[in-house]
């Protein structure tokens, strides 16, 4: 081989790599299963760049058409955003077949004006499910479903095409009973006696949950705020503290994470672009304080609400790290004490910080 061809190929080689950054990996699945127990599943979508129709496929959006599908007596839908019509689709069906199926959701999005949303509320509607909205101005910000009583998926995922295709997002499948029981008791709150919000009466009949080895505790803003115990949790920090934030404005979970930072802790974390530069946002605080803090690279959002604290406790769920979802919005967090499960969320985390370090244009 000569050297002129020689220098032909590697320089072909590396504009196929660089185009491989920004392009479709064609035939890869859009959401993998990172870590799989006897009780639960963990998924994260996987975002394309640029995001085309054609690949809206393989995505979460599938995992929870199977899981409606598979559900026989109760369906119970608490959704902030909606438009996928494959979701609306087999809720149908499930309503169908004889499946007491249910829906609460956001005024916002019962009136929002796309034709996609108002498309897959019409399948809903139409098949005679009954839909009840917050009729308020904080916002039903849940993403959560029940199945039988006994299944539960929630996570940071809105049912859209958007929040499956183009954002990073997690949604985790519990089959802990004690735990549908938890978002049941939520979902009757809003559905049953109309009340959202601060209004909203207290009460998690399961707080601490009992898994094996792990622990889960569950928390539902605002009636019981939960950035007391997020702070505790950092505050305890020996080792290690990673997060990954769509929004990230509240003081004093910032200067917990600062503070234990301080005392020796490494900080590691991520911040959705949009808005992180404001004088609300923890970034340049923290960014300041030298943590390794970084703006994401996903073109279009980067829409976790993580923590993870020594390896071993995750938080998540629809609550992001800001006083309103403290003090106005409904809202579901969980804290999962288990190594095993942390290490999953930690991968996310690595996906994550790679992107940032080498960003897709924007």
């Amino acid at each position: 081989m000569s050297a002129r061809v020689a220098l032909v190929l590697v320089i072909a080689l590396a504009m196929v790599a660089a185009i491989a950054i920004f392009l479709p990996r064609v035939g890869t699945r859009t959401a993998a299963t990172a870590a799989r127990g006897g009780w639960y599943e963990i998924y994260f979508t996987e975002p394309r760049y640029p995001d085309r129709p054609e690949n809206h496929r393989g995505g979460i959006d599938e995992k929870l058409v199977a899981l409606i599908d598979a559900t026989r007596t109760t369906l119970d839908v608490a959704i902030y955003d909606f438009d996928l019509e494959n979701v609306a689709a087999a809720m149908a069906r499930a309503k169908g077949r004889g499946v007491r199926v249910r829906l609460v959701t956001d005024s916002d999005t019962l009136g929002h004006k796309d034709e996609t949303v108002q498309r897959a509320l019409r399948t809903v509607g139409g098949a005679g499910i009954p839909i009840v909205a917050d009729e308020r101005r904080a916002i039903m910000h849940h993403k959560f479903a029940v199945f039988d009583g006994e299944v539960v998926l929630t996570g940071s995922w809105n049912f859209t095409a958007g929040d499956t295709y183009r954002l990073n997002n997690n949604a985790v499948v519990f089959k802990v009973r004690e735990l549908a029981e938890n978002y049941t008791a939520e979902f009757e709150k809003m559905f049953e006696l109309r009340r959202f919000g601060p209004a909203k009466p207290e009460g998690v009949p399961n707080r601490r949950i009992r898994v094996g080895d792990a622990q889960i505790e569950t928390y539902f803003a605002p009636a019981i705020d939960p950035s007391p115990r997020l702070v505790e949790l950092v505050g305890d920090a020996r080792f290690t503290i990673d997060f990954l934030a769509f929004s990230f404005t509240h003081d004093a979970i910032g200067k917990a994470v600062v503070d234990q930072a301080k005392a020796g802790a490494k900080v590691r974390g991520v911040f959705e672009t949009t808005g992180s530069e404001t004088r609300f946002s923890e970034y340049g605080r923290m960014k300041q304080s030298g943590l390794e803090v970084y703006q994401d690279g996903n073109p279009y959002v980067m829409h976790h609400k993580v923590l993870v604290v020594d390896g071993r406790t995750t938080v998540f769920g629809s609550y992001n790290f800001s006083d309103n979802a403290s003090q106005s919005n409904d809202e579901n967090v969980l804290v999962v004490h288990s190594p095993e499960f942390a290490r999953a969320f930690l991968a996310e985390v690595e996906r994550v910080v790679a992107r940032a370090q080498r960003p897709a244009r924007r």
